[in-house]
């Protein structure tokens, strides 16, 4: 089950939603979270939930003995255990094909599937145990809460990574105001419109030119491609996030922000600051800084951000790919250690160059494998054949929809002055019951009606059986 599905969004969210209204325990409505969340996720993966319920009974235990004299061994173990978990079922025919082509050998490869949303209920899951041991968050002794914590369907599939500590004083204490909730729908369906108006519409365009292969593009092409599949990849995830975070406001819970407008960033460490922030937070807490961060030299400062952004790659996915999109990014955050005026670029200068690396680098993520990358990026600088073949094919990616589409892609990925940041902080004093001027509420009131003609728009492109996979699924 997805959130941009017709089950999810005219049968599982109003009944979910209903109930958790009108029962008046909180205790009765963690049960019903946690009862929907694993319906949710059992939806699509009825066999793996057993291996999510398992994984939050695990690291609920070794959580629970960390206030003793072992509690070292048992991080030890926790660690080991969530790892390996990975290791068995994301890595291991990965590994077995890379030590075949390696090695020459013709060892069976294991067709191991992949349970949905493993890396991250795992890192949500590790990341708690790690808090218990050092004492950041209390103990819990309530497995059911831990539960939840894990299963909690809004962050479960595709993120944010939820820290425990984030929201462990909501799972015991949280209203469900109006407000809220408005404000947390209307935040649902802004996602619904990224992923099913505009992160569709540029996936069309991009799995045509890449399925097509890059011996069959020029430069226009492979650029339309390129741009298609960056706006895809973040329409997607973002639009993901905010839906997340819209759901769990309107169950009384807050998440953090996991986007802040990425494509505006001036340098690639500015880019990881505001790209996947849940994910680059958790690496640095629980990886960078106990390497060492940047507390022994620059040396080793660079050394470290490649270590991480190997692991980055890494846990997007079995496939050299990843590993080399993720050092990529690993050598231009290197790269500006090393060389500050990099960072001192005029804005429109760092914006491009910016831009031109985690344009390449997203192509290398999204090709099958590196040498085709590789391909598409030759011609992406170099594909200067003009035959009438690739100029129809072009012409094809680029409909009017696609147009449209993607010069709102393009606005909607900027950060306008500041206009969200006003926004929300408009939300939240009218939340406080802060007087607002008349001009404001207008605005307000637009948005509301804005987002039910976004509703609107997406429940008939999804009854009509357009595409609609997210990407972050497969990891």
């Amino acid at each position: 089950m997805t959130f941009s599905s017709l089950v999810f969004l005219c049968i599982f969210l109003p009944i979910v939603f209903c109930l958790h209204s009108i029962i008046p325990s909180l205790k009765v409505r963690n049960a019903l979270l946690i009862g929907a969340s694993l319906v949710f996720y059992a939806f699509g993966e009825p066999i793996y939930v057993f291996l999510m319920i398992i994984n939050a009974l695990v690291n609920y235990l070794l959580a629970l003995g960390m206030n003793g004299k072992n509690k070292k061994l048992l991080l030890i173990l926790d660690v080991v255990f969530n790892i390996g978990i990975l290791g068995v079922f994301k890595y291991t025919g990965f590994l077995v094909s890379s030590l075949n082509d390696l090695l020459g050998l013709s060892i069976p490869v294991p067709a191991i599937s992949l349970p949905i949303g493993i890396s991250f209920f795992t890192f949500q899951a590790m990341s708690y145990a790690i808090d218990a041991y050092r004492g950041n968050v209390a103990i819990q002794r309530n497995f059911a809460k831990v539960l939840l914590y894990i299963s909690f369907f809004p962050q479960l599939i595709a993120g944010p990574i939820v820290k425990y500590r984030d929201i462990a004083d909501e799972i015991d204490n949280r209203k469900v105001e109006v407000g809220e909730v408005a404000l947390g729908l209307r935040r649902f369906i802004a996602g619904l419109g990224k992923k099913v108006l505009i992160a569709n519409t540029m996936a069309v365009a991009a799995d045509s030119v890449f399925n097509q292969g890059a011996a069959s593009a020029n430069i226009m092409v492979a650029w339309i491609g390129a741009v298609a599949y960056v706006m895809q990849i973040y329409f997607d995830f973002s639009g993901y996030s905010d839906m997340a975070i819209g759901l769990g406001r309107m169950f009384g819970f807050h998440f953090k922000e996991n986007f802040l407008h990425p494509y505006g960033s001036l340098n690639i460490k500015e880019f990881w600051r505001r790209w996947h922030i849940s994910l680059s937070s958790w690496f640095k807490e629980y990886v960078y800084i106990p390497l060492g961060g940047n507390r022994k030299g620059p040396l080793r400062t660079g050394i470290n951000k490649i270590i991480v952004f190997f692991l980055t790659g890494l846990w997007h996915g079995a496939n050299w790919t990843f590993v080399a999109w993720g050092l990529f990014h690993g050598a231009f955050s290197f790269l500006e250690e090393f060389i500050p005026a990099i960072k001192k670029l005029p804005k429109v200068i760092g914006h491009i160059y910016t831009m031109i690396v985690v344009i390449v680098g997203f192509v290398i993520f999204r090709a099958d494998t590196i040498a085709e990358g590789v391909g598409f990026i030759g011609k992406m600088f170099g594909g200067f054949d003009f035959g009438p073949q690739y100029t129809s094919f072009a012409l094809q990616q680029l409909t009017p929809f696609f147009i449209v589409m993607l010069i709102a892609a393009i606005i909607g990925c900027a950060p306008i002055r500041g206009l969200g940041e006003k926004l929300k902080a408009v939300q939240e004093r009218e939340l406080k019951g802060e007087e607002i001027s008349s001009k404001e509420r207008t605005v307000q009131i637009l948005l509301y009606a804005l987002a039910m003609v976004v509703l609107c728009w997406c429940i008939l492109r999804l009854s009509g059986g357009s595409y609609n996979p997210f990407i972050y699924f497969r990891f």
